[in-house]
């Protein structure tokens, strides 16, 4: 994904670096810091992207969790801006579609260990050299010893400032420097390093007036709040101030908690079991018009439709057919469709139904492993499954503690960040390809342990230690159920028997837990792997989930989350004590990368599934 900088803030249609897709939803999205080579990027909001290359996303079941999340106002859900580069041409029309950014920080410092000079990137101290070539060597430099290319590199101040509320603004270094007194606008800064170790203690600020210098170790911590002024409420990349209340917090540039995606992602699922007419209901919010037209116009008209390459495969007459046969059905459109709300259900029905085969969707049965038919029902290869993920906000500081991605990815919202100075009407969403394995317990023996007297007393006890982590953070966060804590640890303790075999790495192994209890009770889980990539991933994951496979490796799972090397202090943890939402679960036995597990590692009981070192009865699989 090409990134260009913005014309109002940066050198207009400068193109500057390349990002792909998925990468503008997970970890630089709209308010995120792009650190590039030489240049650290602030991406914009959405108020300043152009539209014409974005292509239109039909998901109607995200597009209407969104809906639920920012407003009825957004019509639809869109790609970021693309279009494919001419190798031949390095500053053709291509060259300047892509995301729009502004410098962020704002300030600079002179790389030559004889200057230092620090200063904001607008003084006129520093100038911006582009590379159309090689757009990520673009670089800011300094006049003060050489000319031409070979003056010296400015790089990013190292650190800015933010708040929890989402907020985030340049370093107050003239504040800093004079401790809060007035100072004359002549005064030049110096950010200096005296030691070899790069820490905070070593880094100073220092000024041509007479005012000592000061180290930066006094403006992290505790001692920060004494030393640095009241949040602005700034919004670098809207141009916007609000008010806030919150007390700033230094922050160094990179650091992961900058910025925290709020996502809502779902899979594809076919709306009908022929693939045309299953295509023609995804795009039917489109085809409306079409369908009013008599048929030749239509065939006429529909090639020249935005939806078309979707359809292009199945032919004029037979997308002509299933237009007729879904009018002739009277069925709703899918954003009138209130089953979209829920994310979790429609998946759920999908994957325990008939086997289908759809471009986007394939799942066919696999017998379930003799030694396992005691209570997994239902062996399922997702062999073609496609990911839609929406990015519809953002935090600073604090993650926002993430509900079940199955049941809307609920979070902690209070600190949201905007992406656009108004209601957006649209959002953007990125799309991965891949395969995974659906494994369904049987309802019946998880019903039964439910009820089993050492699960009860456990469950008080988690659920109290629930109450406790609430009660520090002031949330009344949902408790997920005895049942979701089980298939969670059960699915984390296989995505590491996995990832030992399967050739994808942990962390490129996803999680979606099904667990709900009640009149439509669920119990599931689904490991997947997913790509950007048109073609998906390669069926290593797959290729596990066979009878003679699988039911070695659950053996294996289950025989090492027996043990942990942090025994016996992690099968003792006192979730209550600690105010934790996990019992016996650590780094060495269960917890996984943050973009496998939906809940943050959060839910997880080694005690539930197997005996641990604690000795204590109830595990799922020791009954």
């Amino acid at each position: 994904m090409t990134i260009t900088a913005d014309g109002a803030r940066a050198a207009s249609g400068l193109r500057v670096g390349e990002l792909r897709p998925s990468q503008l939803l997970h970890t630089y999205g709209v308010g995120a810091v792009a650190d590039l080579p030489n240049l650290s990027v602030m991406i914009l909001g959405l108020d300043e992207w152009e539209l014409e290359k974005a292509a239109i996303v039909p998901e109607e079941r995200l597009l209407a969790a969104v809906r639920s999340k920012v407003g009825a106002q957004v019509q639809n859900l869109r790609m970021p801006p693309y279009t494919p580069e001419d190798s031949n041409d390095f500053t053709g029309a291509w060259s300047r579609i892509g995301v729009p950014v502004a410098v962020f920080p704002g300030w600079l410092r002179c790389t030559d260990n004889r200057c230092n000079r620090l200063a904001p990137a607008d003084s006129g101290l520093f100038h911006l050299l582009p590379n159309s070539v090689a757009p990520d060597q673009t670089r800011f430099v300094h006049s003060c010893r050489e000319t031409g290319r070979k003056r010296p590199t400015a790089v990013p101040a190292r650190f800015v400032s933010a708040c929890p509320a989402g907020h985030v603004d340049d370093f107050p270094w003239m504040y800093f420097v004079h401790r809060g007194a007035p100072h004359g606008a002549d005064h030049t800064l110096k950010l200096v390093e005296r030691g070899t170790t790069g820490e905070a203690a070593n880094i100073f600020v220092e000024c041509s007036c007479d005012v000592n210098a000061r180290s930066m170790a006094e403006a992290i911590g505790t001692r920060s709040e004494q030393v640095l002024p009241a949040c602005r409420g700034r919004h670098p990349h809207l141009g916007t101030f609000e008010p806030c209340t919150e007390q700033t917090r230094t922050m160094a540039l990179g650091a992961t908690n900058g910025w925290f995606a709020m996502q809502l992602r779902v899979f594809s699922i076919p709306h009908a079991e022929n693939p045309v007419d299953s295509a023609v209901a995804e795009q039917w919010a489109g085809l409306q018009v079409v369908a009013q037209l008599p048929r030749e116009t239509a065939r006429l008209v529909l090639p020249t439709q935005v939806m078309w390459p979707q359809l292009e495969r199945f032919g004029a007459d037979e997308v002509l057919d299933a237009i007729a046969r879904r009018q002739a059905e009277n069925q709703p459109s899918g954003a009138e469709d209130t089953d979209a709300l829920d994310i979790a259900g429609p998946e759920w029905l999908a994957f325990i139904g008939s086997p289908q085969s759809h471009p986007d969707f394939s799942v066919s049965n696999e017998p379930v492993p003799v030694a396992h038919r005691s209570w997994l029902s239902q062996v399922r290869l997702v062999k073609r499954l496609r990911e839609v993920s929406a990015l519809y906000g953002f935090s600073r500081i604090d993650a926002p503690e993430w509900g079940s991605a199955t049941s809307g990815g609920e979070a902690l919202e209070e600190n949201r960040a905007p992406l656009s100075s108004s209601a957006p009407i649209w959002l953007p969403c990125a799309e991965t390809r891949g395969e995974g394995i659906f494994l369904r317990f049987d309802e019946k023996r998880v019903a039964a342990w439910e009820q089993d007297p050492n699960v009860i007393r456990r469950t008080r006890t988690l659920m109290k230690a629930h109450e406790n982590w609430c009660a520090q953070r002031r949330t009344d966060a949902e408790w997920p159920g005895i049942r979701y804590v089980l298939l969670h640890t059960f699915s984390h303790v296989l995505i590491r028997e996995f990832a030992l075999e399967c050739g994808y790495g942990a962390s490129g192994i996803g999680e979606r837990i099904y667990a709900r209890s009640g009149a439509d009770p669920m119990a599931g889980i689904l490991l997947y792997t997913a790509a950007p990539d048109s073609e998906g991933t390669l069926g290593g994951l797959v290729s596990l989930g066979g009878q003679h496979r699988l039911g070695t490796l659950i053996d294996q799972a289950l025989e090492a989350a027996r043990l942990c090397g942090s025994d016996p202090l992690c099968a003792d943890h006192d979730p209550v004590a600690h105010g934790r939402l996990h019992g016996a679960a650590c780094h060495a036995c269960l917890f996984a990368a943050e973009t496998s597990c939906e809940r943050g590692n959060h839910f997880l009981d080694r005690e539930l599934l197997v005996e641990t070192f604690s000795g204590r009865a109830g595990g799922f699989f020791t009954a």
